[in-house]
Order: structure tokens, then sequence, then C-alpha cells
């Protein structure tokens, strides 16, 4: 075997050995992972060839437009629904740093908050950007190295580099930032945060002024239902196919998304009433285990 056989032979034997040992819950961290991304894509699809309003920066800003978020109409439309709001599950108040506050301030502000980012906002609370770990990272690195970027270097060079001059949460901070309107749904709330890769996103009025945040996990857990919850929904369903006398011949259980229905019931409805769980918000997988009465 020559060098880049044996290279490659070593490449494809990392690949197959597990990066950590498998432990009792990652199964069902996957399988939330899984729901939570689902609840994202249905998101994104409804909004497929439609129009948003964009709400990623302050009024009168000229910088070009971001993922978008709901609009005035679709928030009315959704809080009639009854769909969960992002005003339903974000953080108030909401931490906030000062255009005019040193770096050192910054840090430990984002540690007393135990934050990876804090927006950045002006003296009437319009959120004008955010300052995270990554830029404070990125001006000490600068500073220890002396690195200077040459006259052709990269443009993401550059601008990084001039970013790390800056002693104020203005020339540190990232802007436009991202943000969401409290109206907006939960969904789509998600859908923006993974666009745009973030753990945490401001709430911003319509006039831009911050007034709440709203972090991931708490997304998360408002968009994945409980099996409780799950499970409500499939005795419903049974009731809805199966006469009185035969719903207690049908039992439910529930984990993890997982649905195991077990007993007996009527042939000709039993198909029909697992297709119809297999569509239910939330349901992982069904296990039928039911046999025709």
């Amino acid at each position: 075997m020559n060098g880049h056989e044996n290279f490659s032979a070593e490449g494809e034997a990392r690949r197959d050995v597990p990066s950590r040992p498998s432990n009792p819950g990652e199964t069902a961290r996957q399988d939330t992972l899984l729901r939570y991304l689902g609840a994202v894509a249905t998101a994104a699809s409804a909004h497929a060839g439609t129009e948003a309003q964009a709400t990623t920066a302050p009024p009168g800003s000229t910088a070009s437009p971001a993922p978008p978020s709901a609009s005035r109409t679709r928030s009315v439309s959704a809080a009639e629904s009854g769909l969960p709001l992002v005003r339903d599950v974000m953080d108030v108040p909401a931490a906030s740093l000062r255009e005019d506050l040193p770096y050192r301030d910054i840090a430990r502000s984002l540690a007393r908050e135990h934050a990876g980012a804090l927006p950045v906002v002006d003296a009437e609370d319009h959120v004008v950007g955010v300052v995270s770990e990554s830029d404070l990272l990125a001006k000490v690195a600068f500073e220890a190295s002396g690195h200077r970027p040459g006259p052709i270097g990269r443009l993401r060079e550059r601008r990084i580099h001039g970013k790390a001059l800056g002693d104020l949460a203005a020339d540190l901070m990232t802007s436009p930032a991202i943000t969401v309107l409290p109206g907006a749904t939960v969904a789509e709330a998600a859908w923006l945060a993974a666009l745009s890769r973030l753990k945490r996103m401001p709430v911003t009025d319509r006039e831009g002024r911050l007034v709440g945040v709203v972090g991931r996990d708490a997304l998360l857990q408002s968009l994945i239902r409980d099996d409780a919850g799950i499970r409500t929904e499939v005795e419903a369903a049974i009731a809805g196919y199966c006469p009185p006398g035969d719903r207690e011949n049908v039992e439910v259980a529930v984990h993890d998304g997982i649905v195991e229905l077990t007993g007996r019931m009527p042939s000709a409805t039993l198909a029909r009433l697992v297709a119809e769980v297999e569509e239910i918000s939330d349901v992982v997988e069904v296990k039928n285990l039911l046999t025709a009465a």
C-alpha cells in the first residue's frame, strides 16, 4: 500500500469510528432536533413565494434587506388563529448595551447576563446592532498578534481589523441587527433564527425599539408539543372514528413523539385512523399494533 492509499484508508477508518461515545439521551435529542427542524421547514414553506416585511435594521437604514419576518397582516391572522407568538415566549425586560459602552464593560455585561451576544441600542432604545463574544475575541486576537492587513488584503479581513481598532460598542457591533416583531409567529421566528444562525434575537416594535429578546430554546419548546398534547389530539381522532363502545378497546401511548396504538377496532376505520395520526403535527412515528375487530 502506497502513502496515498494508506492515508485514504486511515481517513475512512476514522469516519467509521464514532466521534464520541453514545449516551442514553442522544436518540431523544436527535428526535427533538428533527421535530424542531420539521417545524422550521413548515414555516419556511409557508413563506415560499410571498413577500414579508424585513425588520433587520432601524428606520432609515439603507442596509441591504435581510431575512424577512412577519408582516402586520400575518401577525394579526396568527393571533386570531391561536398560533403561538413571539410575545408569548420572549424574555422581558431585555438586557442591552449603549453605543458608548467600552469593550471591557461589554465583556462584563455578557458574563453577567450569561449571554453570547447582546443588542446595542441608541438613546431612544432603537436597536442599532449586536455585540457578541466573537467581536470581542476578534479585537483581542488582532491586538495580540499585531497583524495588519496589507493594501490588497481580503475585504473581510480588513473589515474585521477596522472593527478591532474600536473600543466602544458602536465600533465593535455587527450592524444591522437581525430582529423580529413580537407579533410574528414562533415558527416564523424559528425560521429566521435558523436562517441567520442565531441563538438569540432582539424583539423590536415597528419603530425598531427594543421590547424583548427571544432565545432558540424558548422557540424550540414552544414549537414542539409535549407528549401529553400529542396524546390528546390522537385520542380526539380516535373519538371521531370509533363509536363510544369501541373507544375503550384502543389504547394510546406517546413517548418522545412516537405514538403506539394497541387494541382492537373495526377494520374499515383502522387504516384511516393510522393515516390521520401520522399527519398530526409533531408525531415522529406511529407504531400500529391494532388488530381488526
